[in-house]
């Protein structure tokens, strides 16, 4: 993946929390905002950690995406931004943590900044695309599901695909009619630009899968998954740990897709014992 350092990336909006000693830089999942972290962060323990985290583009608090190249990339691009303010007030490389489509982000960061990265952790990483050798079927019933999101989007039924979409990604509750408005709003917003992601994700547009792209980050890798996910995740994680020198897999116990935002104790458990 080629990321244009030279260029100054769209702005986004980016926050802290936790006023603590070790730097933490992390990227949310589609449909979330920045303040997803909050939790993590308050198991971690905000005298422990000092986090960094922006809302991606059409996300939250930052700009639309102005539609250039892909979403992937401009906003791998904007956080390598943040991340190398990060290092340089640091005076050391930080831990980054990306959850689902962030964390294919945070993995494209990395690759194209290793030197700013002290351990890289991936929690759910929906680069399904890691799947089509190790488990085809999977990535092909994959495809299908995500029909049932893509045809009413392709219709013009915006929310309805959203609801859809996060009924299969979301945590489940509160349901859909119970969100707030402001909420739903929120997530309908963006969602044309996560659907512009599917070429991303799988069919790696952005060649994080390359030969060689995984094999190279030498920094200590965690893949963390729930164990109630969906069924490709499995071979997603394992398929990119297989790759990766330095990588470790752990897998949350009756959590699902949205682990660190449902179970962030669990999650903050691990993390303490993969940090160096």
């Amino acid at each position: 993946m080629s990321l244009d350092m030279g260029a100054l990336p769209q702005e986004v909006f980016h926050r802290r929390f936790g006023q603590g000693t070790r730097p933490v830089f992390a990227v949310h999942c589609s449909l979330a905002h920045s303040g997803a972290w909050r939790g993590l962060v308050a198991a971690l323990g905000e005298d422990a950690v000092s986090c960094g985290a922006f809302d991606m583009l059409s996300h939250g608090k930052s700009p639309d995406w102005d539609g250039q190249g892909l979403l992937q990339q401009r906003n791998a691009e904007a956080g390598l931004h943040l991340l190398s303010a990060e290092v340089e007030a640091a005076g050391a490389p930080v831990d980054l943590i990306g959850h689902s489509f962030g964390a294919t982000v945070a993995l494209a960061m990395a690759q194209a900044r290793p030197d700013l990265v002290r351990t890289l952790t991936l929690i759910e990483p929906v680069l399904f695309a890691a799947a089509s050798a190790r488990d085809p079927a999977a990535l092909a019933q994959m495809r299908a599901d995500h029909m049932a999101v893509r045809e009413p989007f392709a219709a013009g039924d915006v929310e309805l695909a959203t609801r859809l979409f996060n009924r299969a990604w979301g945590t489940g509750h509160p349901k859909w009619p119970d969100l707030p408005e402001t909420a739903r709003a929120a997530m309908i917003r963006s969602f044309p630009a996560v659907m512009d992601c599917d070429s991303q994700v799988y069919d790696d547009a952005a060649g994080l899968l390359a030969p060689g792209a995984l094999e190279a980050l030498a920094m200590p890798v965690l893949l963390m998954q729930g164990g109630a996910t969906q069924p490709i995740m499995s071979a997603v994680t394992q398929a990119l740990s297989a790759r990766m020198p330095e990588a470790q897999v752990a897998v949350i116990e009756g959590a699902g897709h949205m682990v660190p935002v449902t179970h962030p104790e669990a999650v903050a458990e691990v993390l303490r014992s993969f940090w160096p």
